[in-house]
């Protein structure tokens, strides 16, 4: 009488598990055709594009680095300055609608709120003029201003909620300490939230490198792409080398690669957090 049971939890655990393997399939099989095409050359490729062939070329890899040096290099600016100039901001932000009740506050949240149902490409012909009339175009500069009012709106929602959870009596013991606003939020808000913070900043990194549009829209010297245009314009031409490529596209991945392993658990333990409130 036992076994038909047994066999059932046998059979659900087959099937979870052969659903985990379709779906890992699926995320890992277009790594590994990359990966094995960057050592191969056109000759290879086109032969047999599915399973590795010797000899391997491991000069594809420099070459690749060689290509996207720059466009890293700019990218690795902007999303720097862009993730830290978000949170500096939408901290301060959210901590001003989180402590503070003045008049059309809750307007002035709201409507920000408003701009996450906006869609974005309703809004590149008015930015593309704006930063031609203002002399931005082909600019670093740009971008990370870019950067940092779109990540404005999603901080800020998240942080009013995270600094309105934290306990009112710090906020007070510290404002009978003398300590200032910014004071407060360097010395109670930032420390307490430092997870939620990680989080925010892992995805708005995420976002700024792999942003794609604005920097096609707004980069015109080659010497100034980021890196999404910077693989694009690898791959105009009409003779492609497929090994290269590939390989400039997986160097491309590793950073992110890198952040996920090293910060996953940040990045767990803040959406956990964000499960959990009062």
């Amino acid at each position: 009488m036992s076994a038909a049971p047994k066999w059932k939890n046998v059979q659900q655990e087959l099937a979870k598990h052969a659903g985990i393997l379709f779906v890992l399939f699926f995320a890992f099989f277009p790594l590994y055709i990359m990966l094995q095409a960057s050592l191969k050359d056109n000759a290879q490729f086109g032969n047999n594009i599915w399973l590795p062939m010797a000899p391997y070329h491991w000069a594809n890899w420099l070459t690749g680095w060689l290509a996207i040096k720059d466009f890293i290099a700019n990218t690795v600016i902007v999303c720097v300055f862009g993730v830290l100039l978000t949170l500096a901001f939408s901290i301060t932000t959210a901590y001003v609608f989180a402590r503070y009740k003045f008049p059309g506050s809750n307007v002035l949240f709201y409507m920000l709120l408003a701009v996450m149902m906006m869609v974005n490409v309703a809004s590149l012909v008015p930015l593309f003029t704006l930063l031609r009339d203002l002399g931005m175009l082909n600019s670093l500069i740009s971008l990370i201003l870019l950067s940092i009012a779109n990540g404005q709106v999603m901080c800020v929602y998240v942080m009013k909620n995270f600094i309105e959870d934290i306990p009112k009596d710090l906020f007070d013991a510290t404002s009978i300490d003398g300590a200032t606003d910014l004071q407060v939020v360097r010395s109670v808000v930032i420390p307490m939230s430092g997870s939620i913070i990680s989080t925010l900043a892992i995805l708005r990194f995420i976002a700024t490198w792999n942003d794609f549009v604005m920097p096609m829209l707004i980069m015109r010297d080659e010497q100034m792409y980021t890196l999404g245009v910077g693989l694009m314009s690898l791959n105009s031409g009409y003779d492609t080398q497929w090994g290269p490529l590939m390989a400039a596209y997986c160097i491309a991945s590793i950073p992110l690669v890198i952040i996920f392993i090293f910060t996953m658990r940040l990045f767990v333990k803040g959406l956990s957090s964000g499960a959990v409130k009062g």
